[in-house]
Formats: structure tokens, sequence, C-alpha cells
């Protein structure tokens, strides 16, 4: 009884590993503060984009299969013939090894032994493998064109193509300057640029001399009413923030929009300059007049829509 008894708990044991291998297949201060300021718009409370490339193509993009045809599952025939010469071998052992088989039945006609528990976990090992590398081998992220059933092509007239930016470089900011130019034909990305850079100038300027008037065309009545708030502290405190050595390094569109009636661009501008405080007698209060802060910020720019004046809007920390 005990030998018996350890032969169907060696099997049972040898069942159970071939059982894991096979269903294992299954399973500062300056002008702003420093700090946000102003709307813009819808996105007033977002933060601002990047630049992306195009999307990748969406799982719609992908090649449906031909109809009628069903893609097998990987391993799927092997696995069923692997269980089905597992569980003869199982089932005609454990047959044997109770006393069922005829003489001289199996290999040594004594029941299972361990040349047959060794057959068995070979055979169940180089099935595993064998699927595996299958699975590995497998395709996962095919991408194919759409296939094309037929139907009439109705194609777009040439005046109208040459307007349109190009397919394969479109972006959020490509088609928000796409749709400001068909308003403003005279737009130029590099001419804006330009522009913003002299009104940065400007602002920062009349914010170190306390005086708004020379720039109240370049800002909206929102930053207008921000920028006046803080200079009347500056000067109620009898203080000035003082600003020297401006250098801007670089300006750039991040986003571009149109929004009820609008033109919105935000712009990334990037500098550095002397940034400090002092009281009207001169006396140094905070920041450094030798080491120059270095910062980046988005300034939002707005206009009705059309050739008409931009104006700050909104400003964001990065």
């Amino acid at each position: 009884m005990k030998k018996q008894a350890f032969k169907m708990f060696t099997l049972l044991a040898a069942m159970l590993f071939l059982s894991i291998t096979v269903m294992e297949f299954e399973a500062h201060a300056r002008a702003g503060g420093g700090s946000r300021s102003g709307s813009a718009g819808s996105r007033s409370y977002s933060r601002p984009a990047s630049p992306t490339p195009s999307p990748a193509p969406s799982r719609q993009q992908q090649a449906a299969p031909s109809p009628g045809f069903q893609q097998p599952a990987a391993g799927g025939f092997m696995r069923s013939m692997a269980g089905g010469i597992v569980g003869g071998m199982l089932g005609g052992m454990l047959f044997r090894s109770l006393g069922f088989g005829g003489a001289g039945g199996g290999m040594g006609g004594g029941g299972i032994g361990l040349f047959e528990i060794l057959l068995l976990a070979g055979i169940g090992y180089l099935i595993y493998r064998y699927i595996k590398k299958k699975r590995e081998e497998s395709p996962t992220n095919t991408f194919a064109a759409e296939p094309y059933y037929g139907g009439n092509v109705t194609p777009i007239p040439m005046n109208y193509q040459s307007s349109l930016p190009e397919v394969n470089d479109v972006n959020d900011v490509d088609t928000g300057l796409y749709h400001i130019r068909q308003f403003d034909q005279y737009f130029d990305e590099n001419r804006y640029n330009d522009l913003i850079m002299d009104n940065f100038f400007k602002i920062q300027g009349a914010w170190m001399n306390r005086d708004l008037a020379p720039v109240n065309n370049l800002l909206t009545d929102e930053m207008r009413r921000i920028f006046q708030t803080d200079i009347d502290k500056l000067i109620r405190d009898k203080q000035i923030n003082r600003l020297e050595n401006i250098a801007v390094r670089k300006v750039d569109i991040v986003e571009a929009w149109q929004e009820s009636g609008q033109d919105y661009i935000n712009t990334l501008i990037y500098a550095n300059l002397l940034d400090y405080t002092t009281d009207e007698a001169g006396t140094l209060l905070s920041g450094s007049k030798s080491d120059p802060v270095k910062f980046e910020e988005y300034w939002t720019f707005t206009r009705p829509v059309g050739n008409n004046p931009w104006k700050l809007t909104k400003i964001d920390q990065k």
C-alpha cells in the first residue's frame, strides 16, 4: 500500500507540474510678479501645451481582417495537441499504476517509474518552449492601410488644396495659425515673434517705472488692473523693482487657437535679467545686482479676429 501510495503521489506531482507548464499560456518680481495672472478664454486654467508631433494612427486605422477569416490564437493547435498527448499518457499510466494494466503493460510492467516521470517532464518542457517561442515571434503592433471597398471619389479643387497645411506636418499650433491666417492674410509668425519681444521690453520698462500709461494699448483691461494693483503696492511701500540687462533668449509659439471671435497665441519667452528691489533712496531690499535671474514664462496675447493689435491677456510660469 505504501508503494502504491508513493506511486500515486509521484504521478500527481508530475501532473501538477505539467498542468502549470501548459496552463501558463492562458493566463520673482518683474511684471507679473513671477506668478500666474490673467485669463485666456476656456484655456485660462489649463496648463500650456508644448508643440506635439502628429498623433500616431488610432486602432480604427489598423487593417481589419478579411471576412470569414479568423486569426488563430498563438499556440492554439499545439496547446490542444499537447493536452491530448499528455492527458492520454497520464491517464494510461494512472490506470496501470492502479493495477489495471496487463502483464508487461507500460515501461517495465510495474506501473509508472522514474524514467516515465522524467520523460513526461521533458515533453512538457519542450512543448512549453515551443509555444513560448511562437508567441514571442508573433507580431503585436502591425499597422496597415485601410482597405478600399469602392465608391466615388470627389477630387479637391486645386485652389483649395494649395491653401491647406501639409497633412503630415499638422499639429495644434499649425492648425491654430492656419485658422488665424484665414482672417488675416498678412499674419507672419516671424513678425509676430519680433512684436512680442518688443512688447515684452516695453511692458517690463513700464513696470520698473511704475507707470503703465505707455503700454495701456498692449494690455487687456484685466491685465492692466492686475499690474496696477501691484504697482500701487510698490508706490505705497516706497519700493522700486529694478530690471536691468534684460536678454531674451527665445520666443516660441506653443499654442494658437480661436474662440468667441478672438485670436489667441500662447508664447514661450525664455530670458534672463538682473531683478532686484530697492527703496526710493536706492538701498537694496531684495534680489541681486550682480546675479542674473533666468526664467521661462508663457505670455498669451489676444485680439479680435482679423488684422488687429495684440494685447497681453495672461502670464503663466513654466
